[in-house]
């Protein structure tokens, strides 16, 4: 026999809405949701289980590249979302001195301290997992005071991309992340400075491109890729498709289309925003509701 209060315990549970529940183990299927995924965890589990899949796979030169923080565009206005993953998620998981407060260093250089928290969650499956035996260090080209960063995690040494100290400090079978490692064409310079044989390296979070087109040209394995582009996002977790979602009105995505292989920014560009003004005209602007709002 089922008693009452076990009937309520069900109730509630299948009542409760999937959106309450942190994502699952690997950050679940599909683009990370708008904007929870870097509040809750998603995205740094997607891109740790991608990474860990390409690892898996020899991958050693790959790419991860994401916004580093909600609303990128905005980074310098501290809008509530980026005020609230700086000061809740960047600041308490990396055990920032002095925390996140206006001002601070952390809250006028969030977008290089975040990619640090970033790197950090994905130093272990760089390493190769917890039984993988490599050691796992951050490099960065971003005006980052790793002394304030009191909790690093599998990060065992930080320091300065092509700088002549992390070259005389690199250990034989380390993995290295690379953080903000600018254009592309830099890329295999940076390998041939830092990358151990055999071991990952990889470039996180690079801010601009060179090539004008999704990913690279310079055979790094994109492992796990969200773009905004006009109208939506672009979407890929190793070793799956691409993937054109278009973002709607109401700040939900829908998927679109998938593509084998990487297709040019162009095409899916245009699949994106042609379906958007077919549904919606120009009623659908990222800043609603009210043009112009900030998120």
């Amino acid at each position: 026999m089922v008693r009452l209060v076990d009937l309520r315990v069900c109730v509630l549970l299948i009542a409760c809405p999937v959106s309450a529940f942190i994502p699952l183990i690997d950050g679940g299927k599909g683009m990370p949701k708008l904007y929870d995924g870097w509040l809750n965890e998603q995205i740094s589990k997607q891109a740790a289980s991608a990474l860990s899949r390409a690892v898996g796979a020899g991958k050693t030169k790959v790419e991860v590249n994401f916004p580093p923080v909600p609303n990128v565009e905005e980074v310098k206005f501290g809008t509530p979302l980026n005020q609230k993953f700086g000061k809740s998620v960047v600041a308490k998981d990396l055990k920032f001195k002095g925390g996140y407060k206006p001002g601070s260093e952390i809250s006028r250089q969030l977008i290089a301290y975040s990619n640090v928290y970033w790197a950090k969650k994905l130093a272990g499956a760089a390493k190769g997992g917890a039984l993988g035996g490599r050691q796992a260090c951050v490099l960065s080209t971003e005006p980052v005071n790793f002394a304030n960063i009191q909790s690093m995690g599998d990060l065992s040494r930080s320091g300065k991309i092509l700088s002549e100290k992390a070259r005389k400090e690199g250990r034989n079978g380390e993995a290295v992340i690379c953080l903000n490692p600018g254009g592309e064409e830099q890329w295999d310079r940076i390998v041939s400075a830092h990358a151990q044989p055999g071991c990952p390296c990889i470039m996180l979070n690079s801010a601009y491109s060179t090539s004008y087109d999704l990913g690279n040209k310079r055979g790094f394995e994109e492992a796990y890729y969200l773009k905004r582009i006009s109208k939506g996002w672009v979407f890929r977790s190793f070793p799956g498709p691409w993937e054109a979602y278009l973002e709607k009105p109401d700040g939900t995505v829908e998927l679109l289309q998938q593509y084998r292989t990487k297709p040019a920014l162009r095409e899916v560009a245009a699949l994106v925003r042609d379906e958007s003004f077919k549904r919606y005209a120009i009623n659908n602007d990222r800043w609603s509701p009210g043009f112009g709002e900030r998120l």
